[in-house]
C-alpha cells in the first residue's frame, strides 16, 4: 500500500442561505467550488423558498443565531480556513454572530457578495439589516461583488445606468472599505454587453461579454462571487480572479438549466 498523498486542496467557506431550487445561494455556492477545485464548507444562515403559487414570491426563514455559531465553531476548529465567502445574512442578529466570529478568526480572503434587500422581508427589516453589513461585515472585507442595486447603495447613488456610473460606484465603494470592488451591471445595464467593473484602488477594468438569452440566470451573481472566492483561495489575485470567474459564469450560463420557475439555472457543470 502506497503512502503518497495528493496535495490537499484550498479550503472556501461558504457563509449563506439555502436556496431550494439549487440554484442559487450555500448550493450554488458549493458547486461552483467544487467545480474549481476547491473544497467547500458551508455555515447556512436562512432557508429562501419560493411560493409557485403566488408568482414564486420569496418565503424567508432564519436559521436561529446559537445554530449559526454552532455551525462556525465547528468549521473553524476542523479547518485552517483562510479565505471565505459571505452570501446573504438575513437579519442583524445572524450578522452580528457572523461578525463576531469572523473578527475572532480574521481570514486573509474575505470576499463579501452583499445581498442587501431581502424579497422575503418587511421593508424595516431590511433596512436594519443593510445597515448592520454596512456596519459590521463590509469593513472585514478585502473583496466586494455589489449588483447594480447593491452598488448604488454602497456608492451612495440615486441610479447606475451607465458603465460610467458603474466605475464611479466601485470606486466610492473601495474609498469606503479599501477592499477590491466588482461592481456587477450583468444584464441590467442597457446594451448587447453584460458588464462588471473591477476597481481596487489603483486598476479599473471593464469585464465585457455578450448578454445570453432572455430568461433571468438564477445564481449567475452568486456563482460568479463564490468563483472568485474559489480562485482566491488558489492563489490567484483579486483581478485575475474575476476574469476567471467571468469566463467561468459565463459558460454556465450558456449551459443553463431550464426551470419551470420564472428563472432559469447556471450549470457549473459546463
Amino acid at each position: 500500500m502506497s503512502d503518497t498523498h495528493l496535495p490537499p486542496p484550498p479550503i472556501a467557506l461558504t457563509i449563506a442561505g439555502s436556496e431550494a431550487t439549487g440554484g442559487a445561494g450555500a448550493q450554488a455556492d458549493l458547486k461552483t467550488f467544487q467545480a474549481r477545485g476547491v473544497f467547500g464548507i458551508a455555515a447556512l444562515t436562512c432557508l429562501v423558498a419560493f411560493d409557485p403559487k403566488n408568482d414564486w414570491g420569496h418565503r424567508f426563514t432564519p436559521v436561529d443565531p446559537h445554530v449559526i455559531a454552532d455551525q462556525l465553531e465547528a468549521e473553524f476548529a476542523c479547518y485552517d480556513i483562510q479565505t471565505v465567502k459571505i452570501g446573504m445574512l438575513g437579519t442583524p442578529d445572524t450578522i452580528d454572530v457572523v461578525a463576531r466570529t469572523l473578527g475572532e478568526h480574521r481570514p486573509e480572503r474575505l470576499l463579501l457578495d452583499p445581498v442587501l434587500i431581502c424579497k422575503g422581508q418587511e421593508p424595516g427589516a431590511a433596512l436594519d439589516t443593510d445597515n448592520a453589513l454596512k456596519e459590521k461585515i463590509l469593513p472585514l472585507a478585502t473583496f466586494v461583488t455589489p449588483n447594480q442595486y447593491e452598488a448604488m447603495s454602497l456608492a451612495g447613488m440615486g441610479a447606475i445606468e451607465t458603465v460610467e456610473d458603474l466605475e464611479t460606484a466601485a470606486r466610492r465603494i473601495h474609498e469606503s472599505c479599501g477592499a477590491a470592488v466588482l461592481a456587477k451591471g450583468g444584464v441590467r445595464l442597457a446594451g448587447p454587453d453584460a458588464v462588471d467593473v473591477y476597481h481596487d484602488g489603483t486598476t479599473t477594468e471593464v469585464l465585457s461579454t455578450p448578454k445570453i438569452g432572455e430568461v433571468a440566470v438564477s445564481g449567475a451573481g452568486c456563482s460568479l462571487a463564490a468563483a472568485i472566492t474559489a480562485e482566491l483561495a488558489k492563489g490567484l489575485d483579486p483581478l485575475a480572479a474575476a476574469k476567471t470567474a467571468k469566463a467561468f459564469v459565463t459558460k454556465g450560463i450558456e449551459a443553463r438549466v431550464e426551470s419551470n420557475a420564472p428563472f432559469d439555472a447556471l450549470w457549473q457543470g459546463a
